[in-house]
C-alpha cells in the first residue's frame, strides 16, 4: 500500500473525469488529486486517430466529435482551452433509402424528404405528442413526472406503435434510435427516451444538425476510502467514479453499495456502435451535388444507417459513418473485409462508382474497446427510473458518481460528461473545503441532491392516450396544414434530418484528448495502466 494519503482519487480519465479533476485544481489548487484510468490513454469514448489521406495522413475522430451550440459547458471548456471548431457541411443532396433494398432510393436538398402528406401528418401529431410529454418531464427526478410509472412501464417501442400510424415514421425512429443511443426501440424505456430528451431541450435538437439545436442512500463511513488496483492500494478522503455505469458495476465495493445503485448499474444495458472513415482523393460527392449525408433503413446488404461528409480541416476529403444497434449487432460477427466490402458497395449505389477508390478505411468498433465495452450511452429499461434512478448520482458515502449519463443537461453527450464531472467536483469541494465554493456552488450542490418537481404538471395520462375525437380534429388539422407545407419545403418542420449521435450538434471539435494533457498541474497526476495493471478493482 502506498504511503501517500490522496484528498480526491478519481476513476476513469474521460471527460467527466477529467473536467472534475480540472474543476477541483481551479477551486482549491492544495488539493492532492490522482486520476486512475485502465486504458493506455486518456479521452474515455473520446479517441483522435491519425490514418491515411489525401496529403499523407490527417486526424480524426472515431468517438464523440460534435457539439452543438446549446451545449454551454463543452463549449465553455473549449473555449477556456483555446480549441477552435468548424460548421459541419451540410450543402447538396442528401441520399434516404428506407423501405428495404428494393425501394426506391430518394435524394432531396431540403431539411427534410419529400414526404407524402399523411407521412408529415404522422410526424406532427407524434411529435407534438413526444414534446407535450417532455414538457412535463422532471430531468432530475424522473419518478416525479405525471404518469411516471405508466410512461416507464412500456417501451419506445411500444409508444410508437400505439400512436405512429404510418409504417414508414415508424421504420425511420427505428433509424433514430439506432442512430442516437445504438440500441433498438424495444430495448428502452420510453421514460428514458422523455428524460433524455428533456435534457437536450426537446426532440429536435437530438435530430437536426441546425444550429441551437429522492431517497439517500449512503455506506458506513470511514476515515479514509481504500482504492486497491491489482498492483497498488492507494488512501484518500473522497472517490470520484467516473466510468460508465454497466463499468462501474463491475468494481467490487467494500462494505457493499445499496441495492438500489446495484441494480441500476446492472441493468443499464450500453448501445452498440460501430464507427467508420473513408478517405479519399477528393470529395466527389461534392463535385457531383451530394452533401456527402445518407439515411439507409435496416437492411441485409447495408450495414450503415448514415454517413456524412467529414472532410478535415486541411481539405482532405473523407466520409464518416455508423452502424449501429440491430445492424452493428448483425454486422459485428462479419469478417471485417466483408463489413467493408458491403459498406462500399453500399456507398457505390448512393453515391456512385468513385466512392470504390479510396484511399484508406479505418472502423472502431466501441464494443471491443477494453473498459468501454459499447458506445455511444447506457440506456435504462423500462420500470428503472421510477423506481432507481435517484441513486444513479446520489453519492454512497465517500463515493462521489459522474459521467455522461449522470448529466442533467445533454445527457448521453460529451457536454453532459464535462457538466457531471463539474457537478460531482463541487460535490467534492462542499465536503472537503466549503468555503472554495460560491453561493452559486452552493445552490448548484444543494439541487443536484434535492429531488425538483416538474415544471409542468400533466393532469392525466389523456396526453399519452388521446381520444378518438382529438385525434380526428388534430389530422383533420394536421393534413390541411401538410398539404399547405408540401408546397414550400423549406417551411417544413426539420424533423426528418438524419439522426446521427450528434445530429443536434452543429460543429465538430478539431481534436480530442488522447495523451495526459500539459497544461493540468503536476500536483494531480495522471496514471497510465498500458497493462491493465491500475484498473480498479476494489473501493472500499
Amino acid at each position: 500500500m502506498t504511503a501517500e494519503i490522496w484528498d480526491v482519487i478519481i476513476v476513469g480519465a474521460g471527460l467527466s473525469g477529467l473536467s472534475a479533476a480540472h474543476l477541483l485544481k481551479k477551486r482549491n489548487a492544495k488539493l492532492r488529486i490522482l486520476i486512475v484510468e485502465g486504458k493506455d490513454r486518456v479521452g474515455g469514448r473520446t479517441l483522435s486517430t491519425e490514418i491515411p489521406a489525401a496529403n499523407g495522413v490527417d486526424r480524426w475522430d472515431f468517438g464523440g466529435q460534435w457539439v452543438g451550440s446549446t451545449q454551454t459547458h463543452i463549449l465553455e471548456l473549449i473555449k477556456e482551452l483555446g480549441l477552435e471548431t468548424y460548421p459541419q457541411f451540410s450543402v447538396g443532396k442528401k441520399v434516404h433509402h428506407t423501405g428495404g433494398p428494393s425501394a426506391k432510393v430518394r435524394t432531396y436538398r431540403t431539411s427534410i424528404p419529400a414526404l407524402s402528406p399523411l407521412v408529415l401528418m404522422d410526424i406532427t401529431q407524434l411529435f407534438w405528442k413526444i414534446d407535450r410529454l417532455c414538457a412535463t418531464v422532471c430531468v432530475h427526478d424522473p419518478s416525479r413526472t405525471p404518469n411516471a410509472f405508466e410512461l416507464d412501464s412500456m417501451t419506445l417501442h411500444s409508444y410508437i406503435e400505439q400512436h405512429a400510424w404510418t409504417a414508414e415514421l415508424k421504420e425511420e425512429l427505428g433509424l433514430c434510435s439506432r442512430s442516437v443511443f445504438g440500441v433498438e426501440p424495444s430495448q428502452m424505456s420510453f421514460l428514458f427516451f422523455l428524460m433524455y430528451t428533456a435534457a437536450a431541450g426537446g426532440l429536435l435538437p437530438l435530430l437536426e444538425s441546425t444550429p441551437g439545436s429522492a431517497q439517500e442512500f449512503k455506506i458506513k463511513d470511514a476515515e479514509w476510502a481504500r482504492v486497491t488496483t491489482v498492483t497498488n492500494t492507494f488512501l484518500c478522503r473522497v472517490v470520484i467514479v467516473t466510468c460508465p455505469p454497466h463499468l462501474a458495476a463491475k468494481i467490487h465495493y467494500q462494505p457493499a453499495l445499496p441495492s438500489q445503485r446495484e441494480f441500476l448499474t446492472q441493468n443499464m444495458p450500453v448501445g452498440h456502435m460501430i464507427k467508420f472513415i473513408i478517405t479519399y482523393k477528393s470529395a466527389f460527392w461534392k463535385e457531383k451535388g451530394f452533401s456527402g449525408e445518407i439515411v439507409a433503413g435496416s437492411s441485409s446488404d447495408c450495414p450503415f444507417c448514415v454517413t456524412f461528409d467529414a472532410t478535415s480541416p486541411s481539405g482532405n476529403a473523407a466520409l464518416v459513418g455508423f452502424i449501429a444497434g440491430e445492424q452493428a449487432y448483425r454486422w459485428s460477427s462479419k469478417e471485417d473485409g466483408e463489413r467493408r466490402k458491403a459498406v462500399l458497395s453500399s456507398l457505390v449505389k448512393y453515391l456512385g462508382p468513385e466512392a470504390a477508390s479510396f484511399i484508406h478505411y479505418e472502423e472502431k468498433d466501441w464494443a471491443k474497446e477494453n473498459y468501454s465495452g459499447g458506445c455511444p450511452v447506457n440506456v435504462m429499461a423500462p420500470g428503472l427510473l421510477t423506481y432507481y434512478h435517484p441513486s444513479l448520482r446520489k453519492p454512497c458515502g465517500r463515493i462521489h458518481w459522474a459521467g455522461t449519463e449522470t448529466a442533467t443537461q445533454w445527457c448521453g453527450y460529451m457536454s453532459g460528461a464535462v457538466q457531471a464531472g463539474q457537478r460531482a467536483a463541487l460535490e467534492v469541494l462542499a465536503e472537503l473545503c466549503p468555503m472554495a465554493l460560491t453561493q452559486e456552488d452552493q445552490e448548484s450542490v444543494q439541487n443536484s441532491q434535492t429531488a425538483k418537481g416538474p415544471a409542468k404538471q400533466a393532469q392525466s395520462s389523456k396526453l399519452t392516450y388521446m381520444s378518438t375525437s382529438k385525434v380526428v380534429v388534430i389530422a383533420t388539422l394536421t393534413i390541411g396544414a401538410a398539404l399547405l407545407l408540401v408546397q414550400h419545403q423549406p417551411a417544413l418542420l426539420k424533423s426528418h434530418k438524419t439522426c446521427l449521435r450528434g445530429l443536434e450538434q452543429s460543429h465538430t471539435l478539431v481534436c480530442s484528448p488522447t495523451k495526459p494533457p500539459t497544461d493540468i498541474p503536476m500536483s494531480v497526476r495522471w496514471m497510465k495502466q498500458s497493462h491493465n495493471d491500475n484498473v480498479p478493482e476494489k473501493v472500499i
